[in-house]
């Protein structure tokens, strides 16, 4: 297997997987809020940031992966697709990771808010500490590529 085809490989599985997770996640956070907007629809613009934060995860990876692309036609070899591999390993397991359980905080936090509408400013707080997750390794992520 040629080092451009290992490079492609972790692109593309970081696209795939970071997707997915931020997919997953939108999926519960939408079905939440459909159930609570159902209820009183005046609740959509404080449920709504709740509900799609999760898909920023599917982002980064996208642009992670535009990062990487970059990279692969200078791969000459099997060393030069284990370093973009490795490099895109970071915002690859922690997006797919991180945007599942942004997701599941999203939910309680929605759930939380149609309860009590006046926590809403609050309830952002505790799925954003799970970005930040997200955000450590998409940094990590966009250093190591600049060291290939």
């Amino acid at each position: 297997m040629s080092g451009q085809v290992i490079a492609i490989l972790g692109l593309a599985a970081c696209m795939i997987l970071c997707g997915t997770g931020s997919a997953l996640a939108l999926f519960k956070t939408g079905s939440a809020s459909a159930g609570v907007i159902g209820e009183n629809s005046k609740l959509y613009s404080k449920v709504f940031v709740l509900a799609v934060l999760p898909a920023t995860q599917g982002i980064y990876g996208f642009v992670c992966a535009l990062i990487g692309i970059s990279k692969v036609a200078t791969i000459t070899s099997v060393d030069g697709g284990l370093a973009v591999l490795m490099a895109i390993l970071p915002i690859t397991l922690v997006g797919l990771i991180s945007a599942y359980f942004q997701g599941k905080t999203s939910v309680s936090a929605i759930h939380a808010v149609a309860k009590d509408e006046t926590v809403s400013g609050k309830m952002i707080l505790f799925p954003a500490m799970v970005e930040t997750y997200a955000i450590l390794a998409l940094v990590i992520t966009i250093m190591l590529f600049g060291a290939i």
